[in-house]
């Protein structure tokens, strides 16, 4: 940022006192047990008191099953797993307790083995098989034991995270899953479609799932892609969930907590949302920051879910919004070296919401990556996830390359701005080891004037001074700002 030349707009407005959002306290529940037989169990518990019909598929197979929640939503029933070769215990004793009449079950005899359906039958006395040659004839099946439907979902058969994605809204709406390879159309795939009737598709997931050669071929396509599953999730949750403010949340990289879950979140009208094990993606965090989700079910024990991801949750009421500045196209200032300010920015906040996410704060950041979000397109992202605080990280420049030192800038006429400031700026000349130039008031500055909570601009050094910026190009002093940037945030709230 350049010493009192940067422009940036400058627009005055009456003061307005900001003060930290209240944090209404979130909601969030874990379905977990000892095994994913037994969290299966769990969630048909959260679901269902008795059910006539139950869907038993193998626990350790998910290609059978991908295609199994809207058959399950067709039937009211819960969805239980076995292993192939023997009826877990969990299983058997709840569709005993569920008073089951019938079971589907979902795969072939190496899926489900005979004993296990003679098992079965002598519970319930009727046992149903929906089976296949393949994970595409049995899509292909179960696609012809629902009612007619002019739609189609279309997922790759070999990625269970884009079909488990869909899951809940397929389901509740009936629509049948049907699978495919990244680069043809099974045959079975194709006679289901044209049994049903089909008149348009959804495609799930992105070109390296469906190429565009089979999604040209697909009758009346519409794509959700992303550039990870967690992506993907967020896409559907923002397209088919619009005033949904609850969601189910289930480790991406394991399939049968998701798939268990599916059928209950389809009865509850919620979207299925991916993190990983340790901490919630960038992705999921912005979905659930721009559709303000406050009710949360987590599938799946602290292996698949651990206890900081479930912070992170609980504390999605208090959004800190990290901004790099620049980024992209603008480089913001050139320095010593070549140095540009968008890539020392966006090293010291990938750091900070490093360390926020593994404190179990929710964190939203403007970019991760080197793109260059606009000045509106921040404060409308920070606004629309009503983030508590808004903190812009730059580093500065003057023409006179002897000029060194760390300033913040603050909202004149917001004692919590001002407040956050104070915090910041007694910290990060210390950890620069650099000059304490203090903090002014900053409503010139966009991001500033126009975020509707506390909002910062820290410039942390200057680029056009060698000293400074050969710090602020050093990661371990990257490292140091980053943990003054999270020790004035823990101050802050103190």
């Amino acid at each position: 940022m350049w010493l009192h030349v940067k422009s940036i707009i400058l627009i005055m407005f009456g003061l307005i006192l900001f003060i930290p959002n209240a944090f209404a306290a979130n909601s969030v529940e874990r379905l977990d047990g000892a095994s994913r037989y037994q969290v299966a169990v769990n969630v048909s518990e959260k679901g269902w008191n008795s059910a006539d019909t139950v869907i038993v598929a193998n626990g350790n197979a998910y290609a059978d099953v991908l295609a199994a929640s809207p058959l399950a939503y067709l039937h009211n029933a819960p969805i239980l797993l076995t292993e192939n070769n023997k009826l877990t215990g969990p299983t058997r004793d709840r569709i005993k307790q569920l008073g089951a009449k019938k079971v589907i079950i979902i795969g072939g005899d190496i899926s489900v083995q005979r004993n296990v359906e003679h098992e079965i039958n002598k519970l319930v006395g009727s046992v149903e098989r929906i089976g296949g040659a393949s994970r595409y004839q049995v899509a292909e099946n179960i696609a012809g034991k629902l009612p007619n439907q002019s739609k189609a979902v279309i997922a790759n058969g070999t990625a269970y995270a884009d079909s488990l994605a869909i899951a809940s809204y397929a389901a509740r709406n009936k629509i049948p899953i049907l699978l495919t390879t990244s680069g043809a159309i099974p045959q079975p795939t194709i006679d289901a479609m044209r049994n049903k009737g089909t008149s348009s598709t959804i495609v799930v997931g992105g070109e390296i799932s469906v190429e565009k050669s089979v999604y040209d071929q697909l009758p009346s396509p519409t794509r959700i892609g992303g550039a990870s599953r967690f992506e993907v999730a967020s896409n559907i949750a923002d397209k088919y969930y619009s005033s949904s403010k609850e969601s189910f949340i289930s480790n991406g990289y394991a399939y049968a907590d998701a798939l268990s879950g599916s059928v209950l979140a389809a009865k509850q009208n919620r979207p299925m949302l991916f993190t990983d094990a340790k901490t919630l993606p960038e992705k999921t965090k912005d979905v659930i920051g721009l559709k303000n989700i406050n009710s949360f079910t987590v599938l799946g024990g602290t292996i698949s879910v651990q206890t900081n991801v479930m912070n992170q949750l609980n504390n999605a009421a208090k959004i800190l919004f990290i901004d790099p500045g620049h980024g992209g196209s603008d480089p913001g200032a050139i320095g010593y070296a070549g140095i540009k300010e968008k890539d020392v920015n966006l090293a010291i906040s990938n750091k900070v919401v490093k360390k926020l996410d593994a404190a179990g704060e929710f964190t939203i950041a403007s970019r991760t990556g080197d793109t260059y979000p606009t000045l509106d397109d921040r404060v409308e992202k920070a606004n629309a996830a009503n983030a508590n605080i808004f903190i812009s990280i730059h580093a500065n420049s003057s023409d006179n390359n002897n000029v060194v030192g760390s300033d913040t800038f603050y909202y004149n006429g917001s004692a919590s701005s001002k407040r956050l400031a104070q915090e910041l700026q007694e910290r990060i000349p210390k950890a620069m080891e650099t000059r304490d130039r203090g903090i002014s008031e900053g409503n010139w500055i966009k991001v500033i004037d126009k975020s509707n909570m506390p909002a910062v601009l820290a410039e942390t050094g200057f680029v056009s001074n060698s000293s400074d910026a050969s710090k602020l190009n050093d990661p371990y002093y990257q490292d140091r700002v980053a943990q003054a940037i999270y020790e004035a945030i823990k101050a802050y709230y103190k």
